[in-house]
């Protein structure tokens, strides 16, 4: 991760993942390249978060780095929001601690700077929540249990693009599905600054099938590096003329 971006995936799914490789090995992985892995998990009327499902989500997000939020869909839409700034204030603090030897001449965790100090430290670190550029990476799953729940991904995930937009820095998003009929996961939404245009494809996802969450994740992880190869990392501006 450069000093000038974060880099999220942003997990929404509601059960255990149940074909292909472990989902926690491969937010891992994407951990230690610098992707940080947050993971929502929506829960039915009649579910409760003692449910084995939500035991993954959280191990997923502890081992990529991330968040975990077990929520109820009409409850999702503010927590998308809050899962990604505090994702992104937790990755901030976790780079100052490492930077700290820098910042202050010697080496301390952010835990041990006296008071005074460590409150500078939280006002940069929530700077830099504001200008950073943000690349977030959205992985939604389409099984079949997820149907009644897709119209309210769809209004929490614009919600989120509306609302980042009050940040100083630059934000760009995609969105994935998995499954998908032929392979792991599918483009749902490419790389753009705005997310208003799921309103028109959203409706026109089909759920159903296995739920191959550890390869999607790590699929996931790779689109961050076609996107550079690509030329195609544009922000502000730029993207807006291009489309």
């Amino acid at each position: 991760m450069s000093k000038g971006t974060l880099r999220q995936i942003l997990l929404l799914t509601d059960g255990c993942s149940n074909s292909g490789e472990s989902p926690v090995n491969s937010a891992a992985v994407a951990f230690k390249s610098g992707i940080t892995v947050n993971v929502i998990g929506i829960l039915d009327d009649y579910q409760n978060e003692t449910d084995s499902g939500f035991t993954e989500v959280e191990e997923i997000a502890r081992a990529g780095g991330g968040i975990s939020q077990i929520v109820y869909k009409e409850d999702l839409s503010h927590t998308v929001q809050a899962v990604t700034r505090q994702a992104m204030s937790q990755t901030l603090q976790g780079f100052v601690n490492k930077e700290l030897s820098n910042i202050l001449g010697k080496e301390q965790s952010l835990e041990e700077i006296e008071p005074e100090k460590r409150g500078e430290v939280m006002e940069m670190v929530e700077d830099l929540g504001e200008t950073c550029n943000l690349e977030v990476l959205i992985l939604v799953d389409t099984s079949a249990s997820m149907h009644d729940k897709l119209l309210t991904v769809q209004e929490a995930l614009i919600d989120l693009s509306i609302n980042l937009h009050a940040r100083t820095g630059d934000n760009i998003f995609s969105i994935y599905q998995f499954p998908s009929k032929r392979k792991n996961t599918e483009v749902v939404h490419e790389w753009s600054p705005k997310l208003e245009s799921i309103s028109v494809i959203f409706p026109k996802l089909v759920t159903g099938g296995v739920t191959p969450t550890g390869p999607a994740i790590r699929d996931a992880m790779y689109q961050f590096g076609k996107m550079e190869l690509r030329g195609s990392l544009y922000y502000g501006k730029k993207f807006t003329e291009e489309g």
